[in-house]
């Protein structure tokens, strides 16, 4: 039997899995380095990341995963399709929820079976209609930091009859429901559960911040040996970063239609570009060219996760500009500004951000 078992989608799921990690190699020295990361190729690109989290030492053994997307199989559309009747909408979901865990297993590159302890993040991916449908138990992870506050997914994909979804999904295992409400979800660590609205018996919570406190100069120097493709670039960047006087960085998202995102970027430097010199941080899933379309402003990779620059100590803001991204946990600014969705409203459908609203 296998320890345990990380199912990452992002980069932030691989930098907390390593937070995770290193605190547990502090608590339980014997424990340390037993553990499988597995990437899924999914919903990013982790060019090199799977060499270089080998290269640290801290896992046993590092896998991709190419997960699927519902579209990626064809017959699946037939159950997806509106009856008008609700009891019918919920017989072509169980047939939907059956048939997407079959078709996918055939991706997964392990026997889950043979993990002690399954760690999945973003179990509203295929992997959660896997693991429940072979009855397989897993510790689900909130995909974002506190992204639970801004968008309660699993109220959102399953408002109208709530209650009756997530009884058929947690009582039954029929259906699936993410986010704690699957019959196979042992609990889902969350950030902060105070900041969540519709609180489930299932969260357990697991501060974020408290792991990064923990961490020693050794730890932070074997996370960017993982994370940075080229540290003495970063350095050298950050360096000419100290001779800039007053700097704005922009953070981005990969919102709207890309023609949109690009006029949201121009205006958000517009706003601010008279208090200092802008900066720009691509989102890692964004797939704007910002070096062509925003190339006379100094930008960082967009492989490095934001968390990172926390570990430089001779880089500071003035101000750090996000639109929708939770941005607390930035320690290297005087001030940190998330424009929010009263900002969104002026370049698309409200109801597209403002999911909790419609819960």
């Amino acid at each position: 039997m296998k320890s345990r078992i990380y199912v990452c989608h992002t980069y932030y799921h691989v930098y907390v899995t390593f937070l995770k990690e290193l605190k547990l190699k502090a608590d339980c020295p014997e424990k340390a380095g037993q553990a499988t990361l597995m990437l899924s190729k999914m919903s990013n690109n982790f060019e090199t990341l799977k060499q270089r989290v080998e290269s640290t030492g801290l896992f046993e053994e590092v896998i991709e995963f190419d997960e699927k997307r519902e579209d990626f199989f064809p017959e699946l559309a037939k159950w997806r399709q509106e009856s008008g009747n609700i009891f019918k909408n919920l017989l072509q979901r169980i047939r939907f929820t059956r048939e997407y865990a079959r078709l996918e297993a055939p991706f997964v590159p392990v026997d889950f079976r043979k993990y002690q302890d399954i760690y999945v993040y973003c179990d509203s991916d295929p992997i959660g209609y896997y693991l429940n449908q072979n009855r397989i138990y897993y510790h689900a992870m909130e995909d974002g930091l506190n992204c639970l506050k801004n968008f309660d997914a699993a109220r959102y994909d399953n408002r109208g009859h709530f209650g009756l979804k997530a009884f058929l999904s947690k009582k039954c295992n029929l259906i699936f429901v993410q986010n704690g409400y699957g019959k196979y979800c042992i609990d889902m660590e969350v950030n902060d559960i105070s900041a969540i609205k519709y609180p489930c018996p299932a969260y357990i919570e697991e501060p974020r911040q408290a792991l990064v406190d923990r961490l020693t100069e050794e730890d932070k120097q074997l996370i960017l040996q993982a994370f940075i493709r080229d540290k003495e670039g970063l350095e050298r960047q950050i360096a000419q970063c100290g001779a800039m006087g007053d700097k704005i960085l922009i953070l981005t998202d990969p919102l709207c239609s890309l023609d949109v995102r690009e006029r949201i970027f121009r205006d958000i430097i517009a706003m601010y570009e008279k208090e200092g010199t802008i900066f720009i941080k691509p989102h890692p899933r964004d797939v704007l060219d910002y070096r062509k379309l925003f190339g006379e402003y100094p930008q960082f990779d967009a492989t490095v996760p934001m968390e990172m620059l926390n570990f430089f100590p001779g880089l500071r803001f003035k101000k750090v500009v996000a639109v929708l991204t939770e941005i607390k946990a930035i320690q290297f600014a005087d001030e940190v500004v998330r424009l929010g969705e009263d900002f969104m409203d002026a370049y698309e459908d409200p109801l597209i951000h403002r999911q909790n609203e419609q819960i």
